[in-house]
């Protein structure tokens, strides 16, 4: 994923918001990053990558994991909230197609 893809799509937050957020306010608990614009606090399918930068952020430098591309994410995402995960609210990204549909 970029810096300016959507981590939280319910609440359109940026990668780079959540990178600034944990380097500048330093939170204690991955709980604490739903104070960076409402990350986590939508339809919940963000909080293990919200959870991954956290800990990333308190581990040392150098370690690489490797990431979906925001297209992934966001199929990803949408499979979650299909199959009863979560409910977005009002002014989320969109659900991307049914992968039958394509």
């Amino acid at each position: 994923m970029n810096l300016d893809d959507e981590v939280c799509l319910c609440f359109h937050v940026t990668k780079r918001k959540v990178l600034s957020f944990l380097r500048i306010e330093k939170p204690r608990r991955p709980g604490q990053l739903s104070e960076c614009y409402g990350a986590g606090t939508g339809c919940g399918w963000c909080r293990a990558y919200l959870t991954r930068l956290f800990d990333e952020a308190n581990r040392a430098a150098g370690t690489v994991v490797e990431e979906p591309t925001s297209d992934d994410y966001a199929r990803q995402r949408s499979r979650y909230i299909r199959s009863g995960g979560g409910t977005p609210p009002p002014g989320a990204a969109p659900l991307t197609p049914d992968d039958s549909d394509a």
